[in-house]
């Protein structure tokens, strides 16, 4: 059995789009490696194909929808306990400080750009979250979403208070810049 399974996620602060969480098992070293925010769209598109090569691993996605209607902290405790089970390994990591109360489980700050395993999964992570976010942005082009990924960006606020949310925007997320004003 293989000795250790790195998890992260991708999508956990956008108004829009998908959770993604990624567990990955590599079986060999993949060179360059690292948190996936450090890397540009060129490099993570292209080590993602190397990790996918070198690697067991699992992807998970949670809807707006989901994210709405069960929170967006019961959707990662089900995603590692979704990624545990379909990767069966010695010890797991998850980037982060908390492990959503899930057992058998580490967890570690900034591990996305110390710990390859987990390295590898914020990019997969990161890689198939934008990738999706891509194709919601052909159905929803006034959303401008190839540009702010979903964030909650000063333009894709303007796009909101324009048009709306769409089927794709989670509106258990609340932005003060589209509360209405007291004074």
């Amino acid at each position: 059995m293989d000795k250790l399974c790195g998890i992260d996620e991708a999508g956990r602060g956008p108004i829009a789009g998908d959770l993604v969480m990624a567990g990955c098992i590599l079986h060999s070293h993949v060179d360059g490696v690292d948190d996936s925010k450090k890397l540009s769209e060129k490099k993570r598109e292209l080590l993602y194909q190397k990790i996918i090569k070198n690697a067991t691993y699992h992807i998970v996605k949670f809807s707006p929808k989901q994210i709405d209607e069960q929170g967006i902290s019961k959707c990662l405790a089900d995603g590692l306990k979704q990624i545990m089970k379909n990767l069966p390994c010695e010890s797991y990591l998850f980037d982060g400080n908390t492990s959503f109360g899930v057992k058998g489980l580490q967890t570690m700050i900034k591990a996305d750009g110390k710990i390859p395993q987990v390295s590898a999964a914020s990019i997969l992570a990161k890689v198939t979250h934008d990738r999706d976010i891509l194709i919601e942005a052909k159905k929803y082009p006034e959303y401008q979403f190839e540009k702010h990924k979903g964030y909650g960006t000063a333009l894709h606020v303007e796009m909101i208070k324009k048009y709306g949310y769409s089927q794709i925007h989670r509106k258990s997320y609340k932005l003060k810049a589209l509360e209405p004003t007291l004074f």
